[in-house]
């Protein structure tokens, strides 16, 4: 698993959204964690970030910059390509859950979604990442 240490960024334009995700992360045992409410800000906090980010956990549906369109831009940039991605999205149709896969996320989790539904996705999403 992610060691507790390991910064996380957690990306949704819903603060209430983002405080569950926080809560659960921190419940986990997390206890580096960054907020953004977009893409945007979030596209600007792993370029400023040190230590680097570790680990996104984005939505997929905001405005300015949505969850999908910053994971493309992570996995195009040669410095980030390889850091850990999460969609957590209300968003369930096969075509979509595809396109994120094939824009690539690492995993996916619909809301609403509880803690140890998130614990099986980060731990798949280590495992995958040679952790």
């Amino acid at each position: 698993m992610f060691s507790n240490t390991t910064k996380v960024l957690i990306v949704d334009d819903m603060m209430t959204m983002r405080k569950l995700v926080s809560k659960t992360c921190k419940d986990i045992g997390f206890q580096n964690l960054v907020e953004a409410a977009d893409g945007i800000q979030a596209w600007e906090a792993i370029q400023s970030s040190s230590p680097p980010i570790g680990l996104v956990i984005s939505d997929w549906n905001m405005p300015n910059c949505s969850g999908l369109d910053l994971v493309k831009r992570i996995r195009a940039d040669s410095r980030f390509k390889n850091t850990p991605f999460i969609m957590v999205t209300a968003e369930a149709e096969q075509h979509q859950v595809l396109e994120a896969i094939k824009s690539g996320v690492d995993n996916y989790v619909v809301k609403p979604f509880g803690k140890d539904q998130l614990i099986e996705k980060l731990e798949a999403v280590y495992k995958k990442r040679g952790g």
